[in-house]
């Protein structure tokens, strides 16, 4: 365990409770949980650490959200696993240039990230509200393995936070899922993005246990938690608790980057 105090260590434990909650309704859960392990860690930590802790807590969550959606939202698992198999490949390739990454590399790189995030989401008012069309033909499979799969697999293995999310978007886009669709199916893509990446970290030594076994716990009720709330809800709340997360974490980060003393 690293040398942290008490109150940080409740800290986290809540921030991964949210995390989870937040990830299973409609990804992202790393844009909360990454900074806050970046805050919370000794200041010596190398950036690799952080990344492959939140691999390790993150992993947990999201195999729970997977296993509750599957159970309840019409997920074509097959074609969900197809594109993951893709997406751990990525993943393990990012994961090994992240290593030399810095604390202050990531902070702006995720700002431009969700930013880029809420505008599209502004910009389309109907984006992910209207239900499903059926199955996905051979050329869109094709190009959800590709983006959803390969490409953003390689940046949740580099950097990570908001992958979720933009798999959502991706999988709404490309297949014509509604927004709980495509949440449920991008919890399955996660996993394996997760397990791709985290494999990279624990080979590398990148990973604290003892921290992320702890925070894991609370991490896996907030994901199943979520899961039935984004069931419960529908796709109107996915999109409203999408926005609410991107602004308020922007915020964040910018007073973390240019306001804080």
């Amino acid at each position: 365990m690293p040398d942290i105090s008490l109150t940080m260590i409740v800290l986290l434990c809540v921030a991964a409770l949210a995390a989870g909650w937040i990830d299973a309704v409609v990804g992202g859960g790393g844009l909360l949980l990454l900074p806050v392990l970046l805050l919370g860690l000794p200041a010596n930590t190398p950036a690799a650490h952080a990344l492959g802790t939140n691999k390790a807590v993150a992993i947990v969550g999201t195999t729970g959200a997977a296993v509750t959606y599957a159970r309840k939202a019409p997920v074509d698992v097959r074609t969900a696993v197809r594109i993951g198999l893709a997406a751990l490949a990525g993943s393990s390739a990012g994961a090994f240039f992240a290593a030399g990454m810095s604390t202050d590399v990531l902070k702006p790189v995720i700002m431009v990230v969700l930013l880029g995030v809420a505008a599209f989401v502004i910009l389309r008012p109907a984006f992910g509200t209207a239900p499903a069309t059926g199955p996905a033909g051979r050329r869109r499979i094709l190009a959800a393995i590709g983006l959803a799969g390969l490409g953003i697999g390689f940046y949740d293995g580099l950097i990570g936070p908001g992958t979720g999310t933009f798999l959502v978007l991706a999988l709404t886009a490309i297949l014509h899922l509604d927004l709980v669709t495509a949440s449920a199916t991008a919890k399955i893509v996660n996993c394996c993005t997760n397990a791709g990446a985290l494999a990279t970290f624990a080979w590398q030594g990148a990973v604290l246990w003892q921290l992320a076994a702890l925070m894991a716990v609370f991490n896996l009720a907030g994901g199943t938690l979520g899961a039935h709330t984004a069931l419960k809800r529908g796709s109107g709340f996915v999109r409203v608790v999408l926005l609410t997360v991107v602004f308020a974490l922007v915020g964040n980060l910018a007073y973390e980057q240019w306001l804080a003393p």
